[in-house]
């Protein structure tokens, strides 16, 4: 089975587990209705992503998400992806009834922080799929890869800092985190050595950057 239906399922599962904790814990919700923001916030900011990500699956899909995968490879990833459930978890039973409040500005601020996320995600995965369909022995280095490489991958950063912050703990951090260190880091960096075949790369990754704007 391809590694995508398994990342798919995921993402489309999230919005059904936070609805499934909030059922859960409904009546808590209920004697702490004045502080119950949060998890409906983060039900429409996760919620909404794992949905506009089915799509994009369609639409113009990762084509590293095709390759196929042995069913224990797969549980690996969709438990692994079970590790972003953390924050919902800690809003909606440790937040909440200890009258754990995001403060107005900090939730815009999530907010925001997320849409640029999303920003950058998709339209560089759309760039991404449109010029290697038609384009497919050219270097990608204009619009949203010329400054860096990877920009998919701070808009993925950005839309799980938006989650990780609204729950106002550590764990969901650590999470974000360890997810950079073990997949996303080694990616880009396999990424480098696969782009190196191109002439111009050398070139190209002299003025720009790998992942974080100015910094790395």
């Amino acid at each position: 089975m391809k590694q995508k239906y398994y990342i798919d399922s995921h993402k489309g599962a999230t919005f059904l587990y936070i609805l499934f904790l909030i059922f859960i814990f409904n009546d808590r919700l209920i004697s702490e209705s004045s502080n119950n923001i949060s998890i409906y916030v983060y039900l429409a900011l996760h919620g909404t992503y794992g949905i506009l990500w089915i799509l994009k699956s369609q639409i113009f899909p990762d084509k590293q998400w095709e390759l196929k995968c042995s069913i224990w490879y797969g549980l690996l990833i969709w438990f692994g992806l079970s590790l972003y459930w953390i924050a919902p978890y800690i809003i909606i039973t440790y937040n909440i009834p200890n009258g754990i409040i995001p403060p107005h500005w900090y939730i815009a601020l999530c907010i925001s922080i997320y849409i640029f996320g999303v920003f950058f995600h998709f339209t560089s995965d759309m760039q991404k799929f449109i010029q290697l369909k038609y384009h497919s022995n050219n270097l990608i280095t204009d619009t949203m890869f010329s400054k860096i490489r990877n920009i998919n991958y701070l808009g993925e950063l950005l839309i799980y800092l938006g989650f990780s912050l609204l729950a106002m703990h550590w764990a969901p951090i650590i999470a974000l985190i360890s997810f950079m260190i073990i997949i996303w880091i080694p990616n880009m960096i396999k990424k480098d050595k696969s782009l190196s075949k191109y002439e111009n790369f050398e070139e190209y990754k002299k003025h720009t950057n790998i992942f974080f704007p100015f910094i790395w």
